[in-house]
């Protein structure tokens, strides 16, 4: 049955059978779909080897979005309009669109028009929809649908009991999409504009990462064009958290989007070192980079003598003053190093060809070329603006204290020069013990040479936790385009956590954006939230609480134990009954102590990030770790142990934080030593 046939009769009686049997035919007009594109033949399309390598590689690619996944339903829900343009027509939501052999819509793509509705109607506001369906799934099987009649006055809002379910089913696995359970309020984030940026502040459970995960396929489905030229990023927090959620956007036929941490887009050096947390603030603070600039640009000397240039028998003199001012019009410019450099041999050229015309020549580009390739040209130019190795550049920085000295007088105090250089200078570059904030003074130094290229998306996840130095590098990569920022201010751990978003957009280049706050959880059981939020005046005050829709007695326990390794795993012995993932969160140092215990009881464990199975759902979980993360029953060893092993009290309560909002159905507290005074 097309998806624009009329609304059936309210005679019918077995609208469930008849709803299988549309899933039905779908699958199969997919399958003829992906057949079609494999049967295509493409030996005298092109008219080389490298179209049609291209080519290919596109037919493969679509070949792949257009895989049927048996887990993955294939449509979700259901509009039926009343009046307007769609009147008494019906359309299919899915993940992908689907179309019969003569091209009328089986499905539809979630992001078209079409769709929205789908999401945003209310009984207030119906948007001319008559009839809301939502489909429930077992095991890739239709097996249920629920009704809202929103042009009936007579039916009461309420909660849907499809919708409750999927929000609670078992996270089992990586991160899965929102596509079916997306909100009004996330589904306008979602839909925004491509033009401007976006930062989403949203507590725990509040959907800020799933968001920003659909916002950047929306935006690829309304701009596919232009993204493509210019492509798409999400920077996520580490490793772990990006594998978590690297199937969200396959899932929702999206393949070609890149992942990488801060450390992967800076990755100029290998980062061999650390620093103490007072030396990273400094080195991540925004004044580095006006300490870098004057760096940069005092490798250029003004001129103190004349260029004489040979051409034939003929000899050409270029005054020390009119280089100087050559010189002075690129600094006053402001370009890049590098382009200046460039920039310099033709203006040189250039003032040498105006003197030949003089002398009634009549010099053609060619030879301006050849002046600006003239050794003596040369010469000058690597005398006057030689070239910058950044990586050099901030080496000597952090080596030589008079250098240092310099270039930060008046911008870094004589204690945070201190701190910032090294002990034990390197002898070279191959020896120096780089650090994670080292590599991005050096990508800004790069920067400072030669422009990053700039993406057309970017989306910044839990950027909380980032250095002002950090929120340049990622708004290096997107200056020409536009950026979603996701983040939570009370989930900032790192000691250079930013306190503000203006403070944080601004430092990313990207001050107009407009800032969204999601309040509403939907992942975490409103008396676990309630429980985690005592910490909120002690560490974020200001921040507005989150307010779970989802209650759920008997989803938090806090015990005392006198033994707490036996309970730990005792307790993991007791989530692993349930079904679904389990998260065993503790503090960094415990985690070989918890280890021992858990392979002496004969339970098996995974890394964070890994992909749970049937025989291990389990996750061993690092504190430091933890955020972005989630599991359906999660043990929390010691808070206090967590908040101890920060470096001061507000930082370890935002981790404690963190670990205690990673439960979407149960949190099992366990406690030896007292606990923080602020969750009494």
């Amino acid at each position: 049955m097309p998806a624009h046939a009329p609304v059936p009769d309210p005679a019918d009686t077995d609208p469930l059978s008849r709803e299988r049997a549309h899933l039905s035919a779908s699958r199969d007009a997919l399958r003829v779909m992906r057949e079609d594109v494999q049967a295509l033949d493409i030996k005298d399309v092109t008219a080389n080897w490298v179209n049609a390598a291209v080519l290919e590689a596109q037919i493969d690619e679509r070949i792949k979005a257009l895989a049927d996944l048996s887990h993955t339903p294939l449509f979700f829900g259901r509009v039926d309009y009343l009046h307007t343009t769609q009147e008494g027509q019906r359309f299919y939501i899915g993940r992908r669109h689907v179309h019969d052999v003569d091209g009328d819509p089986m499905v539809v793509d979630w992001r078209a028009p079409v769709s929205q509705p789908f999401y945003r109607a209310s009984k207030k506001d119906p948007l001319d929809v008559a009839l809301r369906r939502r489909f429930g799934y077992t095991a890739g099987d239709l097996t249920a649908y629920e009704d809202e009649h929103l042009s009936d006055p007579a039916e009461a809002e309420r909660t849907s009991r499809l919708l409750q379910a999927e929000i609670e089913r078992p996270r089992v696995g990586p991160m899965r999409d929102i596509v079916a359970t997306i909100q009004p309020e996330q589904d306008e984030i979602v839909r925004s504009g491509l033009g401007g940026t976006v930062c989403v502040q949203g507590g725990p459970g509040t959907g800020k990462t799933a968001v920003g995960l659909h916002r950047v396929a929306y935006l690829l489905y309304a701009h596919r064009e232009r993204l493509a030229r210019t492509g798409t990023l999400v920077v996520g927090p580490n490793r772990s958290f990006l594998h978590y959620i690297e199937q969200v956007l396959p899932a929702l036929g999206e393949l070609e989007v890149k992942q990488a941490t801060v450390d992967d887009l800076v990755a100029h050096v290998e980062v061999r070192g650390t620093d103490e947390a007072a030396t990273a603030v400094i080195k991540g603070d925004a004044r580095m980079a006006q300490v870098l600039r004057r760096a940069v640009r005092s490798h250029v000397t003004l001129p103190a003598e004349p260029l004489m240039v040979v051409r034939g028998s003929r000899r050409w003199r270029v005054p020390a003053y009119e280089l100087e001012e050559i010189v002075r019009e690129l600094l006053d410019r402001d370009i890049r190093y590098g382009a200046a450099r460039e920039a310099l041999p033709q203006r040189i050229a250039h003032t040498v060809l105006v003197r030949m015309e003089q002398a009634g020549e009549a010099p053609d580009d060619r030879v301006q070329d050849a002046v600006a390739r003239n050794p003596a040209v040369k010469a000058a130019v690597k005398a006057m603006w030689p070239p910058v190795d950044p990586a050099k550049l901030v080496l000597r920085l952090l080596s030589d204290a008079d250098f240092l000295a310099a270039h930060a007088e008046g911008v870094l105090t004589p204690d945070d020069q201190k701190r910032v250089l090294w002990q034990k200078p390197p002898r070279s570059l191959r020896t120096a013990q780089w650090s994670a904030a080292d590599a991005v003074l050096i990508d800004e130094a790069t920067d400072l040479v030669a422009r990053t290229h700039s993406l057309g998306h970017v989306v910044l996840d839990e950027a909380q936790d980032l250095s002002p130095m950090q929120y340049r590098a990622v708004g290096r990569r997107c200056t020409t385009g536009s950026a979603t920022v996701l983040g939570d201010l009370a989930q900032g751990t790192t000691p250079w956590a930013t306190e503000s978003w203006q403070e944080a957009l601004f430092h990313l280049g990207k001050p107009d954006a407009v800032v969204e706050e999601l309040t509403a959880g939907f992942r975490v059981p409103r008396e676990v939230i309630a429980y985690a939020s005592r910490l909120l005046p002690h560490m974020s005050p200001g921040l507005r609480e989150v307010s779970s829709v989802r209650e759920s007695p008997g989803s938090l326990t806090i015990r005392e134990v006198p033994d707490l390794d036996g309970a730990v795993v005792a307790a993991c012995e007791e989530s692993l009954r349930h079904e679904g993932s389990i998260g065993l969160i503790a503090a960094d140092g415990r985690i070989p102590a918890l280890s021992e215990a858990l392979a002496a009881a004969g339970l098996t464990w995974l890394t964070p990030g890994s992909e749970t199975t049937l025989t291990s759902r389990l996750t061993l979980v690092p504190a430091s770790l933890a955020k972005g993360l989630e599991y359906d029953y999660v043990v929390l060893d010691d808070p206090s142990s967590v908040v101890a092993a920060e470096p001061d009290e507000r930082t370890g309560l935002r981790r404690l934080y963190v670990a205690l909002t990673r439960a979407v159905s149960g949190l099992t507290v366990l406690h030896r030593s007292p606990l923080p005074a602020q969750l009494a």
